[in-house]
């Protein structure tokens, strides 16, 4: 029987504070509207976890801008992840599950932490199963750099340029009951 090897994380520092955080949103609403003309045709879509509730904020703030609702839904990829095992059947998406039609729409695909991009790549296709969007932009709130495939983001929060053996930790209100980000160390 193999041990697993438990890894220590210690805090190095808070990156941003719930206003931080907050301030950080307001601009990428604008941003995403500006990009956009408006927001008639964005869709926003969060990929679980904490891709959701930056998802439903921005979507929040964008309709307080723009006087008018914008569609969110939520993107669930754990089934098409490149590192998971391969062994089961994939299963089948059913148009719905993300809680509007893509097909033809500017989509703002949302995530905590963009880092390898496999949970991007991941993403799009689970993205392209529900319909064919006339484009996708990407927004994170964390860029932490160390790209393994040739995906970048539209709308940044902020970028951390970090070593290996840092990780960046996103606490959201809604899943983490706090709110902030933080940069963390691996410890021997």
């Amino acid at each position: 029987m193999s041990e697993k090897k438990i890894q220590k994380l210690r805090e190095k520092g808070r990156l941003m504070s719930a206003s931080e955080i907050e301030r950080t949103l307001v601009r990428l609403a604008h941003e995403i509207v500006e990009k956009n003309d408006g927001s008639s045709n964005v869709g926003l879509v969060g990929i679980k976890r904490r891709g959701v509730p930056l998802a439903q904020r921005l979507g929040a703030l964008i309709a307080k801008i723009e006087k008018q609702p914008v569609d969110t839904g939520v993107l669930d990829i754990s089934f098409y992840r490149d590192d998971l095992s391969t062994t089961g059947v994939r299963p089948t998406v059913t148009p719905g599950d993300l809680g509007f039609d893509v097909t033809g729409r500017d989509i703002v695909l949302m995530d905590d932490v963009l880092y390898t991009g496999r949970t991007i790549r991941a993403a799009l296709d689970a993205l392209f199963d529900h319909g064919r969007p006339k484009s996708v932009q990407l927004l994170v709130l964390i860029d932490r750099g160390h790209r393994e495939l040739p995906i970048e983001a539209t709308f940044v929060g902020r970028n951390v340029p970090t070593s290996s053996r840092e990780i960046i930790e996103v606490k959201l209100r809604e899943i983490d009951n706090d709110e902030q980000v933080l940069l963390m160390e691996l410890v021997d």
